[in-house]
């Protein structure tokens, strides 16, 4: 027995039982919601909020019913064909780890401003770092903003959203002293151990170019690095093995650069090419040294010399640092080192350009005179 027009029935059981639309699943079928009550006007009291609550979260969100999951395996068999396959990974590996379990049950048009506030709450909680937060958020936000503009849903719930401060870690720079005792160590060692201390110390390449550089990248006759790949250990969802090699192109386009072979450089590259048995750098073999073997050399290195502290990155930065100290143009250095923008090298190198600001200084002091 029914009640036309109301979505109430009679059930065989003798309870009365009432319908109201939620929003629509994955396929567009329509997606209900029901209540239960022993009496007809118990049930049409109650189906007459449950009915004003959801046409109102449908008009102000969309009537995409069905869960954040569900979306989040659209939005990826998107990302795949559009991004590296170790962003793809990381997508999947921070949306299994620290998203879904929260809110992947959550049906996309229900999804609030309260729902996000109190995930990255829970991630506080946690104990995770800020600026992995941050990055969590970015995520988040990206999966939503992009089922907004594909009107799965009306408007992002990603709005004033309160996140932890970061805090700015500085990385310090070796003093020339240190690299002078650094850049020792290396050369004293067979080169396919101590080359890519060398490479990082004079061209400041990240670990994992060092990893994929090839001689082909190398033009000695020139004296010219050029970058185009990343050789990195990418996280695996299920199976056997949890991780994977994964030889990719460059982080970004600005990540595709060239880069002067220095002096220093030139020397023992030049030396280890007619020894070199393979294709690849800083390799003893045909196969290319994973990061994490080079970071194996650079820790016997390290401890040689009485740096138990130091930490591969660094070298990098020791790079930029000692680009600064010659008054090198902010431009030519971001561009050097493979970074989106400008703004971005300011912000990590700021501090290292007390000498230019106090250069400024005394040359308005003297203007003024």
């Amino acid at each position: 027995m029914a009640r036309k027009g109301e979505n109430i029935y009679k059930r065989k059981d003798g309870r009365w039982e009432g319908r109201y639309k939620k929003g629509r699943k994955k396929n567009g079928q329509l997606k209900y919601g029901y209540i239960y009550g022993q009496t007809y006007a118990d049930v049409k009291y109650r189906l007459y909020t449950y009915k004003l609550h959801y046409h109102a979260l449908i008009q102000q969100q969309g009537e995409s019913g069905f869960s954040y999951e569900e979306w989040t395996i659209i939005w990826l068999s998107q990302q795949q064909s559009t991004v590296k396959v170790s962003t793809y990974t990381t997508y999947l590996y921070k949306l299994k780890k620290y998203i879904l379990p929260s809110i992947g049950n959550c049906p996309l048009n229900q999804l609030t401003h309260e729902t996000v506030q109190n995930l990255v709450n829970s991630w506080l909680q946690y104990g995770l770092k800020a600026s992995t937060i941050h990055v969590l958020y970015q995520l988040v936000k990206k999966t939503l903003k992009d089922a907004t503009e594909q009107s799965y849903l009306k408007q992002t719930p990603c709005t004033r959203i309160r996140l932890p401060k970061k805090r700015q870690v500085r990385v310090r720079a070796m003093t020339k002293k240190e690299q002078h005792v650094l850049e020792s160590c290396a050369k004293g060692l067979p080169l396919y151990r101590g080359l890519s201390v060398l490479l990082a110390l004079n061209s400041g390449l990240r670990i994992g170019e060092i990893a994929a550089l090839r001689w082909t990248d190398i033009d000695l006759k020139q004296r010219m690095i050029h970058i185009t790949q990343t050789f990195q250990r990418v996280s695996l969802e299920g199976g056997i093995k949890k991780t994977q090699l994964l030889m990719d192109s460059s982080k970004t386009e600005s990540s595709n650069r060239v880069i002067p072979i220095s002096t220093t450089l030139y020397k023992y590259l030049k030396k280890w090419k007619k020894k070199a048995p393979g294709s690849y750098v800083c390799s003893n073999s045909e196969l290319p040294s994973e990061p994490r073997l080079l970071t194996y050399y650079f820790h016997k290195i390290r401890k040689q010399c009485g740096f138990e502290h130091l930490h591969f990155h660094q070298l990098r930065h020791t790079f930029a640092t000692r680009c600064i100290e010659t008054n090198s143009d902010i431009v030519s250095l971001s561009r050097l080192l493979g970074h989106t923008s400008t703004k971005t090298t300011l912000d990590i190198y700021a501090d290292s350009m007390v000498e230019s600001r106090i250069k400024v200084i005394t040359n308005m002091s003297k203007a003024l005179q």
